[in-house]
């Protein structure tokens, strides 16, 4: 059976894209049960529709506080019977009403090699920072920003002459191929998480 997908958005939807891509093309064996949006004109909602995905959009705004429009997103999610949540380009720090609902079922797309530059602006980290690699890290989200166990990654060389335009379009190719190569490994079931025996950090295996 395919595994069930709820993808969460705020933008363009660049990184959904590529997953509907590749559902299409049958090389991911999963089905997005549902796209929600925190931003009425989010493109991305339009680029779910254009696929006959189901699309809902819940704003933050209106909600009393960041726990309420979690428990919001955790009931729409429910009702979809989504398995595992997606954040593509989604621009909220979840609370743990979120993440305790779908513990280590979360995962995340950055744009900098974790755990260098999380948080915003991390192409622009990189450029001030003055490395010569960056690239994108696949993860799970815990309660931290950008602080849960690494899935995977992948590096992008920084050139002479790069902006935040031209490092992040650089990047934005490989989050695509790594994110729906990740995906693959859930909906096989060959991603686990096995904990620390010494009270440590919890780490992902694949395969």
């Amino acid at each position: 059976m395919p595994v069930n997908l709820g993808v969460l958005v705020s933008g363009r939807g660049s990184n959904l894209q590529a997953i509907l891509d590749a559902i299409q093309a049958g090389s991911l064996d999963a089905r997005i049960a549902t796209v929600i949006s925190n931003q009425p004109d989010a493109i991305a909602l339009e680029r779910a529709a254009a696929a006959g995905v189901s699309t809902r959009c819940i704003p933050h705004r209106d909600y009393p506080s960041r726990e309420a429009f979690d428990e919001a997103l955790v009931a729409a999610l429910r009702e979809a019977e989504v398995e595992w949540v997606v954040l593509a380009g989604f621009m909220r720090v979840l609370t743990s009403t979120f993440v305790q609902a779908y513990p280590h079922r979360i995962i995340n797309i950055h744009p900098a090699l974790l755990p260098a530059f999380p948080g915003t602006h991390a192409h622009r980290q990189a450029l001030e920072y003055g490395v010569k690699v960056s690239g994108c890290t696949v993860h799970l989200i815990d309660e931290g920003v950008d602080t849960g166990p690494i899935i995977a990654q992948r590096a992008v060389p920084v050139l002479e002459g790069d902006d935040e335009e031209t490092l992040g379009a650089r990047v934005l190719v490989e989050e695509h191929a790594l994110l729906v190569e990740v995906l693959r490994d859930v909906a096989a079931r060959k991603v686990r998480i096995v904990s620390s025996d010494a009270g440590g950090r919890a780490r992902v295996v694949r395969g």
